[in-house]
């Protein structure tokens, strides 16, 4: 199994930033220690070029993040303070996720120890997200040909906007968003199926609606599924409003997984959001998505 990381590359952020930035190198650690994966399988990627981001971004913004050039009120709206290491992690993030895409196309899965960053539209960023990796992969593959079908499982409790509007009108994606409906963003983009649910959905609501939007997955028989596993759905999440136990969230994760490895749909797994206290819960959940895909991918 080989997965990307890019917590190698340190971001300054104020003291008390509310963005969990040190979940990164914690899962990364425990992933580690708890030998999950050997730390030969974890891989620092090549930051994403120029060329490779703006398939799905404007060369205007990518620009202006790059040479720190974007209005105040730009940044403001992405959440995280700019900086040159900022700017580098970014990179290396998007890097992960395009690498991790093609290695899950020749092995049936990988995953990206970042990324999922479904909020960035094509002209500027939000919600902590500078650019959308998600669409990038997507634009990539079906340019290159490397993929003729790609279906996106965004199971992160925010809805996939920036995701929805950059791949609008593209009939070789299927997006399945299942999110809090009341919960940001405030203005929903539509996908090809979104699924809102109530603030406090119990497990039992929350993997039955699920199994409805697997089934249409399915039924789109995609080349490569692109998981957004953000664990923000759990109970103990600060941005969440959802009822997930840690148990809930293993089945969720179990569902998608194995539906890949019954119907040979090579699948990346994306971290998405998590933001949980005491923070161990976050990480925790995703160590758990991990130990869930070792599992599943046992011959990996």
């Amino acid at each position: 199994m080989r997965v990307f990381f890019a917590d190698h590359i340190t971001v300054p952020l104020p003291d008390n930033h509310r963005f969990p930035m040190a979940k990164y190198a914690m899962l990364h650690h425990a992933l580690v220690a708890e030998g999950i994966l050997q730390p030969e399988e974890l891989v620092p990627p090549e930051p994403a070029t120029r060329a490779q981001v703006t398939v799905a971004h404007t060369p205007e913004y990518f620009d202006a993040f790059v040479d720190g050039s974007l209005a105040p009120e730009v940044i403001r709206e992405i959440g995280i303070p700019w900086s040159p290491e900022f700017v580098q992690r970014t990179l290396a993030s998007m890097g992960g996720s395009i690498a991790a895409a093609r290695q899950a196309l020749k092995d049936g899965f990988s995953g990206n120890l970042a990324g999922g960053t479904h909020h960035a539209l094509a002209d500027r960023g939000g919600g902590f997200c500078v650019f959308n990796d998600i669409a990038i992969v997507s634009k990539l593959l079906l340019q290159e040909g490397a993929a003729e079908r790609i279906a996106v499982v965004d199971l992160d409790v925010h809805q996939g906007n920036g995701t929805a509007a950059i791949l609008a009108g593209e009939p070789r994606t299927f997006l399945f968003s299942m999110h809090g409906q009341k919960n940001f963003p405030f203005r929903k983009v539509p996908s090809t199926l979104d699924i809102g649910l109530p603030d406090n959905a119990s497990n039992t609501v929350f993997l039955t609606s699920q199994q409805t939007g697997l089934d249409e997955v399915r039924a789109f028989s995609p080349d490569l599924v692109i998981y957004q596993a953000g664990v923000d759905p759990l109970e103990t999440d600060r941005l969440g409003r959802l009822n997930l136990t840690m148990d809930g969230l293993a089945e969720r994760d179990r569902m998608v997984l194995q539906l890949c490895r019954d119907t040979r749909i090579p699948v990346v797994m994306l971290m998405g959001g998590g933001y949980a206290k005491p923070i161990e819960d976050t990480v925790l959940a995703h160590v758990q998505s991990y130990r869930i895909a070792r599992q599943v991918f046992s011959s990996l």
